[in-house]
Order: structure tokens, then sequence, then C-alpha cells
């Protein structure tokens, strides 16, 4: 009788600390956080943290605590709008070199504003003009409109249904989703194989995007990170939840040890499913 083979496990996805997760503290406590509750790496929101936008401190920083930085998340917020410079293109280009600089693979970018007209106009083939100079994935995320009492205003360009462009790479944000009121699982399939990047939060469909802890809201967060096993995804799982209603730093560090100890343990049930399921 033959001897039956080994079975090789299947490599689960780094989960990651978003360094938006800890404000309204710095950069610099985001990596001291990670280091500590044992998380993967970080994906650095480029912002107004001076720390966040030099890349010399941020290698520092990484090897001080020793957490790689596994992605960058390009400055497309509104209060980022002078962040690395006022032309978006430029942006896009000194978070690419940031990535590639600091050995992150994905830099994170979001649609562009309806008012950056040239640059909304461009944005579908720019983005894949950057993608084919470099190995670093340009993982576009998903947005959601605008809403004030009754009224939505359809603030991103092309879409913010990113599934309706073509784009190599996408990242899903599961607070997006809730806050679009659309449905998250359907958008993960429309994404298929070209999902590269997770943004793992919660929300339960308020107009606000809440970013609450996985587990906290409505959308399928277990079911996400179950499903990883039955796919061939090869990216991150980011960390990105809102602690600013913290009351205390000790506060904030468990609803981020929650955080990780919910994707760790969904992570482990489906690579444990997938073995069950292998003849």
């Amino acid at each position: 009788m033959a001897e039956p083979r080994p079975q090789t496990p299947t490599p689960r996805p780094k989960v990651a600390l978003s360094t938006a997760s800890v404000y309204p503290e710095s950069t610099a406590t985001a990596f001291e956080i990670a280091a500590r509750l044992g998380y993967d790496g970080v994906e650095v929101m480029v912002w107004t943290d001076p720390v966040s936008q030099d890349i010399d401190a941020l290698r520092r920083l990484s090897d001080h605590h020793h957490v790689p930085v596994l992605a960058i998340h390009a400055p497309c917020l509104l209060i980022t709008q002078r962040v690395w410079s006022t032309d978006p293109w430029t942006k896009l280009r000194r978070a690419q070199a940031a990535a590639e600089r600091l050995g992150a693979s994905t830099v994170v970018v979001h649609p562009p504003f309806r008012w950056q007209r040239a640059y909304s106009r461009d944005f579908v083939s720019g983005i894949w003009r950057m993608a084919d100079e470099t190995d670093v994935r340009f993982a576009v995320e998903n947005m959601y409109p605008w809403r004030y009492r009754d009224r939505e205003m359809l603030a991103y360009a092309p879409e913010w249904d990113v599934t309706k462009d073509d784009y190599r790479h996408f990242t899903v944000d599961l607070s997006h989703t809730a806050t679009a009121r659309t449905d998250a699982n359907a958008m993960i399939d429309r994404m298929g194989d070209r999902l590269a990047h997770i943004h793992l939060a919660d929300g339960n469909g308020s107009a606000k995007d809440e970013h609450l802890v996985p587990g906290r809201g409505t959308q399928p967060c277990a079911e996400l990170l179950r499903g990883l096993a039955r796919t061939s995804f090869d990216g991150h799982v980011v960390i990105e939840v809102n602690t600013r209603r913290a009351m205390s730093s000790a506060e904030r560090e468990a609803d981020l040890a929650e955080a990780l100890a919910f994707t760790r343990q969904h992570l482990a049930a489906a690579t444990s499913d997938s073995r069950a399921r292998r003849p």
C-alpha cells in the first residue's frame, strides 16, 4: 500500500496593521503596537504625520521593531491633498518609490474625486501604465457614495464601485461595502483573482464610514477570511479599524488585539477546512 503523501501546509496570508488604525496616535506608535501584538507587518497610511512621509524614518522604525512594511497607502484622502505634492500622479510615483525601497508589495490607491477631472479621465489607463513599470501592485480600492440625510452624492470617478472598470488589482474594504450598502460577496466575486489586498473592518450600513473591529458589524468578515483557503490569494489582510473613540491607549490596543485574534482564528479555520476537503 502506498504511503499517503504528506500534505503541504496552505500558506496563510500575512496580517498587517494599518497605521491609520492607531489614529490619533502616531505612525511610530503603530509600529510599536504591531510588534507588541504580533502582527506580521504594517501598511503605512501616508498622511499628515511627517514620519509617514519619510522613507528613511519608516525604514528605521521597521528595522528597530522587526516589523516589515507590507503596503503603502497613497495619500488619497481629503486631508492629504497637499501631502507629497498636489499632483496625484506625483503622489502615486512617490508611493511606488516608497514601496520599492521598503520592500512593500502593494500600493493602495483610491479612485479620483470627481472634481479631479484630468486625473479621473486618465486614471484607468494611467494605473495600467504604472503597473506595467514595476512589480509593485497598484490595488485600487472600492469606495462608496457620500450621503447626507436622503441625498446621495457620487464623489468618485470613474466609479466608487471599482469593479465597473478594468484594473489589474483590487483592494476590497468591508467598511466601504457597508457604507455603500452593497453586497460585499458579490463585489468580491466580481474582483475574482484580481483581488490582491484586503482592508478588514466591519460596518452596519451607516452613512459614516465606520471601520468597526471585525465581527462587530454586518459584513461577511469571517466568511471572506475562510474563503481565502479556496483561492490562490497571495496578498495581505490589513486591519484598518477606527479606534478614535478608545478612552485610553490600553483600550485601543485591546481592540487591535481583538481584531488580530479574529482574523487569525478564521484564517486558521479556513486552512483546517481546506485540509479536511483534500483526498
